[in-house]
C-alpha cells in the first residue's frame, strides 16, 4: 500500500504542477493557480501520516517504510526547484517572459552550480535520515529496525557521492571551447579596407557659389 501511495504522490505532484501552471498562465487565474501549487506539500504530509499509522499498527519496518522516508526527504528539497524550473519555461512559452537562463557549463560557475545541487541532495538525504531515526525510535526494537538503519547508511553513501561529484568540478573545472583564431592579414595588404569617397570630392550641386553664377547667366537669348 505504501509503495502504491508513493507512486500516486509522484503522479499527483506533476498533475498539480501542470494544473497550477495552466490556471496561472492559460486561464489567467494566478491566485487559483498558486492555491493549487500550495496543495503539493499535502502529498508528503499524507504519505508521512500513512507510514506512521502503518508502523503504529504493528507493521514490521521494511523497504517500503525506508523508501517513504527517502521520498519525503528528497521531495521537500527538490519540489520547489522543479516548480520554479517548470514555471520559468511555462512563462516563456505562454506569457512572453524571457527564456530561462540555462545553468553554467564551464569553469568555476559550473562548479558553484554543482555544489548548490549537491547541497540540495545532501539536505534531502539528511531529512530522510532524520525521519528514519524517528521511525527507529518510534518502533523501539533494534531487532526490527535493521532495514531502516540500512537506509540510513545509504543516505550517508549518497552524501559522499555528492561531495565527490561537486568536488571534482572544483579541482578539475570543465573548460569551455577554445575561441576560433583570427586570420592574420597577408603581407602587403592593409588590415582593414574602407571603401569611401575621397575627402576632397564635392558634389557640384552642393556648391552655392556655382549655383548663384548659373542663376545670373541669362542664356543665349538674353542678349
Amino acid at each position: 500500500m505504501i509503495v502504491a501511495l508513493i507512486v500516486i504522490c509522484e503522479v499527483a505532484f506533476w498533475v498539480l504542477l501542470a494544473a497550477g501552471l495552466a490556471l496561472r498562465y492559460l486561464a489567467r487565474m494566478p491566485r487559483l493557480g498558486a492555491a493549487v501549487l500550495l496543495c503539493e506539500p499535502l502529498l508528503e504530509v499524507l504519505l508521512l501520516a500513512v507510514t506512521a499509522v502503518d508502523l503504529r499498527n504493528g507493521a514490521t519496518p521494511g523497504f517500503k517504510h525506508g523508501l517513504a522516508a527517502v521520498y519525503i526527504g528528497f521531495t521537500v528539497t527538490h519540489a520547489h526547484y522543479f516548480i520554479r524550473w517548470a514555471d520559468g519555461h511555462f512563462a516563456h512559452r505562454f506569457a512572453g517572459a524571457p527564456r530561462p537562463v540555462k545553468p553554467p557549463r564551464y569553469g568555476m560557475a559550473r562548479a558553484l552550480h554543482e555544489w548548490k545541487m549537491a547541497a540540495r541532495a545532501i539536505l534531502g538525504a539528511g531529512i530522510a535520515a532524520v525521519l528514519l531515526q524517528a521511525a527507529i525510535l518510534y518502533v523501539g526494537d533494534d531487532g526490527r529496525s535493521t532495514t531502516l538503519r540500512e537506509w540510513q547508511a545509504k543516505m550517508g553513501f549518497v552524501t559522499v557521492i555528492c561531495v565527490i561529484w561537486a568536488g571534482s568540478y572544483t579541482l578539475w573545472p570543465k573548460r569551455g571551447p577554445e575561441p576560433a583564431p583570427v586570420a592574420a592579414p597577408q603581407a602587403g595588404q592593409p588590415a582593414h579596407r574602407q571603401d569611401r569617397e575621397p575627402a576632397h570630392r564635392v558634389d557640384r550641386y552642393a556648391d552655392p557659389d556655382r549655383d548663384r553664377a548659373e542663376e545670373s547667366y541669362p542664356g543665349p537669348g538674353g542678349r
